[in-house]
């Protein structure tokens, strides 16, 4: 009890600008795992390695944005590739509503027809797997 009264005037004290941010803890564990399922469904690959991983299921329509490396032996400077998804409900089963990678979207609305033809692809197969 002494060391955590400690430790919170040690911080309170503490200059503002010296704290150091950090990632925002997951919150859906279900939703980063759908949209991990997303990526490996997209880049045809059967695992991918996550950095950073944060999910909104307060948010309407609910979804997750993590940053990810196709590499094996990744590194933390390997994580520079980024995904986004969007879908129905927060909680099982998901249904896809829209996906970017980078600066590319992929969704029922996109004006590109591949754009949306692999949104259709990897729809169904996460679709499959409920």
């Amino acid at each position: 009890m002494k060391n955590a009264l400690l430790a919170t005037a040690i911080i309170a004290a503490m200059p503002f600008g010296l704290a150091l941010p950090t990632p925002a803890a997951a919150q859906s564990p279900q939703l980063e795992q759908a949209c991990v399922a997303v990526a490996k469904n997209f880049l045809l690959i059967p695992d991918v390695k996550t950095g950073i991983v944060q999910s909104f299921p307060e948010l309407d329509p609910p979804g997750a944005r993590l940053t990810y490396s196709t590499r094996q032996d990744a590194k933390p400077t390997d994580f520079t590739n980024e995904i986004d998804c969007e879908f129905g409900k927060g909680g099982p089963p998901f249904t896809l509503l829209r996906f970017c990678i980078s600066k590319t979207c992929y969704g029922p609305g996109e004006q590109e027809p591949e754009n949306r033809r692999r949104f259709e692809e990897v729809k169904a197969l996460m679709e499959r797997k409920k």
